[in-house]
């Protein structure tokens, strides 16, 4: 059995629109996606198949993402995010 819980993280924007993209194809919910991806890495295995790496690659075209693995733990904001208003 297993136990989730909310939780709130900050993603580069077309990052979350690319998994949020990819899930929705998929049928599945953007959390269950992330868990699939965390659990093949944690395996040091990929997550996506030929076809999921293809369609991955459009919709990073779609959605102007042009960061790679390259990139990762070296992102800077540009800007303070907005405020939420309650």
């Amino acid at each position: 059995m297993i136990e989730r819980i909310q939780t709130g993280v900050r993603i580069e924007k077309r990052i979350l629109k690319v998994m949020k993209a990819l899930a929705e194809y998929h049928d599945m919910t953007l959390g269950d996606l992330i868990e699939g991806i965390v659990l093949h890495a944690f395996d040091g295995k990929c997550a996506f198949g030929t076809q999921s790496l293809d369609l991955i690659a459009s919709l990073k075209n779609i959605y102007h993402l042009d960061l790679n693995a390259n990139y990762s733990h070296k992102l800077l904001e540009s800007k303070k995010p907005k405020a939420r208003h309650a």
